[in-house]
């Protein structure tokens, strides 16, 4: 999202300067099990925002480094895990329509992410849909609300009802990313990917975490919707969707610093703000080798 989940500029110079120089380890509790033999060899592709990328998370690697896509990401543990030949085309900051039209980044031109979806493609992950939706504005517009009002509610006051009328509007845009997929590699399976949970509903950990008592609910209902509205698109293009956000908590940006999955403002490993961190992205890979053990094409 452009300014958390994507990143700006200014962000970003400051999160490299507070993780500069650490280190992730890689690793995975799931099986390949039938899934490697499945996808040994096969095509792909890994398509979405930072939350696939995994900005700052050691070590960053590819084209256009803009991208901020890191070796240790879901979709290579992934691909490692199942032996399947590996194009990342996810980019922090990237929208729905990042999908079909050139992203520029702080460093480089991010091509379309649909270019690299080709006929001989046989696996699709995605995720997308977060940036669309602003929640990276919401989250610092929440945060910076809650030093006025900390035991309050002053982002819920502030959005109010309006983060749904932009789930609504974000809607047919993933309907149109999965259809381009089909479109593109009609044989592939593809797997809708969604967003790690970020904050517990209560009591939260203000002002490590700077959102307001009474906004905790608030936000993690967004995310809900979202994750939702993710698994309603799957069901209906017909891909799989894997939840992400499920059991999240205690593994939110409240977490002890050896169990959470998504860094908070204060960083207690090398990832950026209000992002999955390395076992946050081992987690996820877990979950997508899991759906595709589960699988029936396996």
């Amino acid at each position: 999202m452009k300014k958390v989940l994507g990143l700006g500029a200014a962000s970003l110079t400051l999160a490299v300067s507070a993780v500069a120089g650490g280190a992730a380890a890689a690793g995975g509790a799931v099986s390949a099990g039938g899934a490697a033999a499945r996808w040994e060899g096969e095509r792909y592709v890994a398509l979405g925002d930072s939350f696939t990328a995994g900005p700052l998370i050691p070590k960053q690697h590819g084209t256009p480094a803009g991208c901020m896509r890191s070796d240790r990401n879901y979709p290579s543990l992934v691909a490692a895990r199942v032996k399947a030949r590996l194009t990342d085309v996810s980019c922090s900051g990237a929208k729905t329509t990042d999908m079909t039209a050139s992203q520029r980044t702080p460093l480089g031109v991010n091509p379309p992410q649909l270019n690299a979806v080709t006929a001989d493609t046989s696996l699709v992950t995605v995720g997308i849909g977060g940036n669309d939706i602003g929640f990276g504005e919401i989250s610092i517009g929440c945060g910076l609300a809650s030093a006025t009002n900390p035991l309050g509610a002053p982002c819920t006051a502030r959005y109010g009802t309006t983060i749904d009328q932009r789930i609504k509007e974000t809607t047919p845009k993933v309907a149109a990313v999965l259809n381009g997929i089909r479109t593109r590699a009609p044989q592939a399976k593809v797997l809708v990917v969604g967003y790690l949970r970020l904050v517990p509903e209560r009591p939260g950990c203000w002002p490590v975490v700077p959102i307001a008592q009474g906004d905790l609910a608030f936000l993690d209902g967004v995310e809900r919707r979202l994750n939702a509205m993710l698994a309603e698109q799957a069901k209906a293009s017909g891909a799989t969707f894997v939840d992400a956000y499920e059991g999240g908590l205690g593994h939110d940006m409240c977490a002890a610093s050896d169990r959470k999955w998504v860094e908070g403002i204060v960083l207690t490993s090398p990832a950026a703000p209000i992002h999955p961190n390395a076992a946050g992205m081992r987690e996820v890979a877990d979950r997508v080798v899991k759906a595709l053990n589960a699988s029936r094409d396996v």
